[in-house]
């Protein structure tokens, strides 16, 4: 089975910057992307980046030119740097693998980890 944790979170003030890990295990077939969902109390889970087996690269908006998401394939692994946190940037972070096509697609994810950002 999948199994997928992250690592990295924890407090952090407003400017500073942190690095999620998101350690990968088990098999995982036809895996078509990697990446990094957050959500926040009272929100919806919503995308921040994602890297496509083909290494294409996606941002969400509020990230753009901030995160930088980066893999090691010989790891199994998935990095998550973020740079000038921003409080709203507060959230559980969660590691996200998609495999399969179309309508047949497969989603795991990790157990999530926190990331407070102070003031």
């Amino acid at each position: 089975q999948v199994q997928l944790v992250e690592s990295g979170g924890g407090l952090v003030q407003a400017g500073g910057s942190l690095r999620l890990s998101c350690a990968s295990s088990g098999r995982i077939f036809a895996m078509n992307a990697m990446g990094w969902y957050r959500q926040a109390p009272g929100k919806q889970r919503e995308l921040v980046a994602v890297v496509t087996s083909s290494g294409t690269k996606n941002y969400a908006d509020s990230v753009k030119g901030r995160f930088t998401i980066s893999r090691d394939n010989t790891k199994n692994t998935v990095y998550l740097q973020m740079d000038s946190l921003r409080p709203e940037d507060a959230a559980v972070y969660y590691c996200n693998v998609r495999t399969g096509v179309f309508a047949a697609t497969s989603d795991y994810w990790g157990q999530g980890t926190q990331v407070p950002v102070s003031s």
